[in-house]
């Protein structure tokens, strides 16, 4: 049986730090361990946040790993204002980002956003509701694929649970009513309500009727002691059966949504029944509208403002309309290969996970094994090349899961690993040497990495990433012991035109042709 995954889930903090972690410790150690934190809500105060100093300088410990939301006003906006680029706050303290769908190792999928319903700052409209629906619907191509995700986490309310409440949101109900969440988390209110669940009916996106059961949780440290940390486990909506799935109680009441008039909720990205976005290999490539940001990124990537997990924006999902279609190379189900952006050789290209997913530590078993057979056929086009193939993946300050494969001939194979350690003392990395990683669980499920596969299929790795410097593996690449071009560490100073571009990337997909199991 699978081991279920307990989560914890709060309402609003309002700066009320110490109260909310002491009393997570205290479940922690009764019923626990926790795997995180979710809160709703507003996090920081408008007014004094003065207890998170403690656990920004570790004189104090977060006890789970936690992550937040984005701000609901203009005076709690101002405490995100210096969170770094990848999110991190302090230790087990992250924020998730406006919108998107976070997957745990586990495979349990959280999808969330941040704000109110509206136009302005702090707010979120249509066109960020479609993007957090395509997220969850990109990859289900028919209505037999599509089972929900796990949790969905708001501050507003959906409108339609409880007339009473004044601030909620029509987008949210569709939005539920669209991804049919098996647990819907919000706040805001300054209140506690768990009525009971409600069923959604089958519809384009899905034949399953799924249950969804609702909570709003009170303020963190409220006078009335209503409830404002909620506990549950689960088991992976991916891994459940059908029937658990489908099965109904005698405790269900009616779909708050249902006759609800959602005409003005649909974007014009949405997805057709939910199915995944369609890329022509073969269209026109100069048919691509001119975009102001660069599609595919690598270890120079040029840097940009904090990710915010959404796949309508991300340079490198698939599904966004940044993604420069004109240097893909193949397309699989779950991974893609594109030729890298300032590329160091002609030989340089990535792998790519086609839906947002942070890294590799996070896939599901069977994207990993996709991911595995994308590394192999690269590995037989680079030996019928004469070249040795390096895998590289830095998970930090990425928020899309990005693997360099770069060829090398194969007379210099042996000078990788000196030159990866020879950077490493450069800098005071500690490196471990590992044998093949052959599961993602062997990968750090928590925390950022870098690991470097090399040609013998043994692996370089460390967590050691405090001011890790982005540009190491093509520092290593680079270096006069290997490739003798220093000129091309930032891949900014090695740009190609669109046409160099388009030429590298037919030549390569005609060589790999005959290794591509895509086709």
């Amino acid at each position: 049986m699978d081991q279920k995954i307990k989560i914890l889930v709060s309402g609003d903090v309002n700066g009320n730090f110490k109260q909310l972690f002491t009393r997570v410790e205290s479940i922690n150690k009764k019923a626990g361990p926790f795997d995180l934190l979710l809160c709703c809500g507003e996090f920081f105060s408008s007014t004094n946040n003065d207890e998170l100093i403690a656990y920004k300088n570790g004189f104090k410990h977060i006890p789970v790993p936690t992550y937040i939301l984005g701000p609901n006003n203009e005076e709690t906006a101002k405490s995100y204002e210096a969170i770094e680029e990848d999110g991190d706050i302090c230790s087990n303290l992250t924020y998730l980002g406006k919108r998107g769908l976070y997957t745990l190792s586990s495979g349990v999928k959280i999808a969330y956003l941040s704000g109110v319903q509206g136009s302005g700052p702090n707010t979120f409209n249509k066109e960020d509701i479609v993007a957090v629906r395509n997220s969850c619907l990109v990859n289900k191509t028919t209505a037999t694929d599509y089972r929900g995700v796990d949790i969905l986490i708001t501050s507003q309310w959906p409108h339609g649970i409880d007339e009473k409440q004044e601030n909620t949101s029509k987008l949210i109900s569709y939005l539920s009513k669209e991804i049919k969440p098996r647990y819907h988390f919000c706040a805001l209110n300054g209140v506690y309500q768990e009525p009971k669940p409600y069923r959604i009916p089958g519809d384009s996106t899905t034949q399953y009727e799924l249950c969804t059961r609702f909570i709003a949780l009170a303020n963190v440290g409220n006078a009335e002691k209503l409830k404002a940390v909620y506990a549950l486990s689960l088991c992976p909506v991916e891994k459940m059966r059908v029937l658990d799935l489908i099965q109904k109680t005698t405790t269900e009441t009616p779909c708050p949504f249902i006759g609800m008039n959602f005409d003005d909720c649909k974007g014009k990205q949405q997805l057709d029944d939910g199915k995944q976005y369609f890329y022509d290999l073969n269209s026109n490539p100069n048919d691509n509208r001119k975009r102001g940001r660069k599609g595919f990124g690598h270890d120079g990537q040029e840097k940009r403002q904090r990710p915010t997990f959404d796949q309508e924006k991300c340079w490198f999902c698939l599904s966004s309309p940044d993604v420069e279609k004109h240097l893909v190379i193949s397309v699989g189900d779950s991974f893609y290969l594109a030729l890298a952006k300032g590329p160091i050789n002609d030989y340089h290209i990535l792998i790519l996970s086609i839906t947002h997913i942070q890294s590799a530590a996070l896939l599901a078993d069977t994207d990993w094994a996709e991911l595995m057979k994308f590394k192999e056929a690269v590995r037989e086009f680079f030996k019928e090349q004469g070249h040795a193939v390096c895998f590289t993946e830095r998970n930090y300050k990425c928020s899309h899961l990005q693997i360099n494969a770069l060829g090398i001939d194969d007379g210099y194979a042996w000078k990788i690993k000196h030159g990866f350690e020879d950077k490493a003392e450069e800098y005071n990395i500690t490196f471990d040497s590992l044998p093949e990683i052959k599961e993602p669980t062997e990968l750090p499920q928590r925390g950022p990495y870098f690991v470097a596969e090399l040609p013998d299929r043994t692996t370089l790795m460390t967590q050691n990433m405090k001011q890790f410097p982005i540009h190491f593996a093509r520092e290593v690449f680079c270096s006069e012991n290997l490739l003798n071009c220093d000129e091309k560490t930032d891949w900014k100073d090695c740009s190609l035109t669109k046409d160099e571009e388009i030429e590298l990337v037919k030549q390569f997909r005609e060589k790999y042709k005959k290794f591509d199991f895509t086709l």
